[in-house]
């Protein structure tokens, strides 16, 4: 007989809840949960397709080792033998800076990734971490640490209560949202309209989201952080600036003006390509309205001012009064935060700590940018990264210059990988350790509940027992940090008792703790779990705020309300001066380069990438249930714009950048307005080598590489995704 099973969707950030139907230890259906207490029932395509992406034949099943210089199925024992046989030599040989690892997104969805990966870099010593940040979120990271001390205080929108919502280059419709953790984000943004808000959405294309919209501005790609600039300076020259409370929690109010004096409306309207009038209405009724929230994502970040884009978002927040307050943009304060300490100066944050060893880029955020992974691997010298560990992480197709960055992969002594899929990136490996279907493994959102729209907390043990053969994906990483520290052969579980230990010894002499002064020893012994991960976030929930063990989310497996989000200033302001350093030197110090780009010329044609409701990233192109319909890799191109560069709909065009050309189709539609054209992220199945059978019939082209990867944002080495100039031509 069929039996169900709860699950928290691990495919994109809005961790909705998923009732599964499931066949002996098959998934054959899922639908929302209802009586999950943050999405209530809903549901999207990719998790309705949850059984397909957990039962896809292409996911590996056992470990992959290259024998006689092809990837052969292994055993685990042999698989783990071949790492410990390789890396420690390796290491000891060339030095700790000789080892490269790469973090991509889905290490944030899984517990395994959250837990285990920061053990690994301690280990291994080296400085040379590149994550997925780099492609999208970064800026943010860096804003917020140059302005509340701590890269990991994001505020969000109050979605639920706010009367004002500014989007920019974001399109939660058909993304579901990013660092703004909101189960059906669209019925959210439909019911803020209902209540009589205001939505304004800022994107070149005419997304779903902008349909949703009361107003739907249409700049030039690239200019937000202008538009944002603009904003600002009108509310400061206006006398609309209302910071209220928060005045008292910031520094830097009385240089804001001067700093921002060459923004105004007038100056920055062509290059956004809006009126001043249009500019200067925007921020009166930002400035009018009773609360208000301004968010902007992907498109404001993957862009040559990401940081500074990223900042004002949240000077605007600070400027109106709505950081930090109802119905504007407030801190999460999730399950297994720390419990909060009393506010005062912290150390504050900087960048540049040190620098990648090619071209000198300054790490942020400890790390350095993707796009400079295949030049560190290229390049002779002491430090030349010869060992690469890439953990759910498909760079050759996320990354600038997929092809470079392909050949480099070949000239590493060793390359492991973490992944279910022999991929465009995992193929070069020499160990491929692939972990298990979803519906097979423990789940816990620690990254995204600090970005929750609302405080929860929710926890999904596993809905089917692991299959024969099969490798929990905790015990992976647990034995992966054993094999390459030279400890192969060590129980596993200590690796997390370590963790425990190490955590108790801490807590037990830190006077804020919730167990200060307790025996760690009886400490330890209490804790439940059948896991050691299931130990490590029982104790992780005792030492957060809400007074909560693993047992309170066993009991109740639709999920813990915490009640909405509340103000936290000033306890969340690690900053050496203790207040919001509104502007903070290397953000005055890059204004002039912004400054300068008033005068530049618009290019006649720039591309903008574009997200599909049925995918997320490169991940989900081989799952049947999410291919076709509008999620397909075309060229949008406006009617005007086709018509003077001679493109059919349906024809085929080249596509031309710094980093080469690309063979697309062309599909005519007036999504996009003239002078921008858009291509979607993470196509390019197409190699050999990769095993990837659905998504292979379908491959796309690699937008990525038309870029060669010296575009990116100097603040925090993010690549330059969008708003970057491209050439057309027509193919017969």
């Amino acid at each position: 007989m069929p039996r169900t099973a709860l699950r928290i969707c691990p495919l994109c950030e809005a961790t909705c809840g998923l009732t599964l139907t499931i066949e002996g230890s098959t998934v054959t259906g899922a639908r929302g949960d209802r009586d999950d207490v943050f999405s209530r029932g809903f549901i999207c395509p990719k998790g309705a397709a949850f059984g397909q992406i957990d039962a896809d034949p292409d996911r590996l099943r056992t470990p992959l080792v290259r024998r006689d210089g092809r990837l052969r199925e292994a055993t685990w024992e042999e698989a783990y033998d071949a790492v410990a046989a390789a890396v420690p030599g390796l290491v000891r040989e060339y030095g700790p800076q000789s080892v490269g690892v790469v973090l991509g997104n889905p290490n944030v969805h899984t517990m395994a990734g959250a837990l285990y990966p920061p053990l690994l870099l301690k280990t291994l010593g080296t400085r040379n971490l590149f994550t997925a940040s780099t492609l999208d979120q970064m800026p943010k990271h860096v804003s917020s640490g140059f302005l509340f001390g701590d890269p990991l205080a994001i505020p969000v929108p109050d979605l639920d209560r706010t009367d004002f919502l500014l989007l920019l280059g974001a399109n939660p419709v058909e993304s579901n949202g990013s660092l703004c953790t909101a189960p059906d984000f669209p019925g959210r943004l439909k019911t803020l309209r209902a209540r009589g808000g205001t939505l304004v959405v800022v994107d070149p294309r005419r997304t779903r989201t902008a349909a949703l919209a009361d107003r739907h501005l249409a700049p030039r790609p690239g200019s937000d952080v202008l538009l944002l600039a603009a904003l600002a300076h009108t509310l400061l020259a206006e006398g609309l600036a209302a910071p209220g409370g928060l005045e008292e929690h910031t520094e830097g109010l009385g240089e804001l003006g001067a700093a921002l004096g060459s923004f105004t409306p007038e100056a920055v309207a062509p290059a956004c390509d809006l009126t001043a009038d249009e500019i200067r209405s925007l921020a009166r009724e930002l400035a009018a309205a009773p609360t208000a929230a301004v968010y902007g994502r992907i498109g404001s970040c993957t862009v040559e001012h990401g940081t500074l884009a990223s900042w004002l978002v949240d000077v605007l927040n600070i400027l109106t009064g709505n950081l930090d307050r109802p119905g504007g943009a407030l801190f999460p304060l999730s399950a297994t935060d720390r419990t909060p300490r009393p506010a005062g100066p912290g150390k504050g944050f900087t960048v540049g700590r040190w620098h990648s060893r090619v071209s000198g880029h300054p790490e942020a955020k400890s790390e350095l940018p993707i796009a400079a992974l295949a030049e560190e691997i290229e390049t002779p010298g002491e430090g030349r990264i010869r060992t690469l560990i890439a953990i759910a992480a498909n760079p050759v197709l996320s990354a600038p210059d997929g092809d470079r960055l392909d050949r480099a992969l070949t000239g590493l002594d060793f390359m492991i990988s973490v992944d279910p899929y022999l991929n465009e990136t995992s193929r070069h490996a020499h160990v491929v350790l692939p972990p298990p279907p979803p519906a097979q493994s423990a789940h816990f959102d620690f990254a995204f509940n600090a970005f929750a729209v609302r405080n929860q907390a929710r926890y999904s043990p596993p809905a089917v027992p692991l299959e024969e053969g099969r490798m929990d994906e905790c015990e992976i990483h647990a034995r992966l940090i054993l094999a390459v520290s030279g400890l192969h052969g060590v129980p596993p579980e200590s690796v997390d008792e370590r963790v425990i230990d190490d955590t108790l010894a801490r807590a037990v002499t830190d006077e804020h703790s919730p167990l200060y002064g307790a025996d760690p020893a009886a400490q330890a012994l209490g804790l439940t779990g059948r896991t050691g991960p299931e130990r490590r976030l029982d104790l992780m929930l005792r030492l957060g705020p809400y007074e909560l063990g693993l047992e309170d989310l066993l009991k109740r497996p639709h999920g813990i309300d915490l009640g909405p989000l509340r103000p936290r200033l000033p306890e969340v302001l690690r900053t050496r001066s203790g207040r919001i350093e509104l502007l903070p030197e290397p953000i005055a110090a890059e204004l002039p380069a912004l400054r300068a780009t008033l005068a530049d010329r618009p290019a006649a044609l720039v591309l903008v990438g574009r997200r599909h409701l049925r995918s997320n990233n490169s991940w989900l192109h081989n799952v049947p249930a999410l291919t076709g319909g509008s999620n397909r890799c075309t060229l949008h191109v406006h009617p005007q714009d086709a018509a003077r560069l001679g493109l059919t709909d349906g024809g085929r065009a080249r596509i031309a950048a710094d980093g080469g050309s690309l063979e697309v189709p062309v599909e005519v539609t007036d999504a996009v307005r003239t002078g921008v054209v858009s291509l979607p992220h993470g196509w390019g199945h197409d190699r050999a080598g990769a095993r990837l059978g659905v998504a292979s019939a379908a491959p796309g082209a690699n937008v990525n590489q038309l870029l060669d990867g010296t575009r990116i944002d100097r603040l925090s080495g993010t690549a330059v995704l969008n708003a970057f100039p491209v050439e057309l031509t027509p193919l017969p």
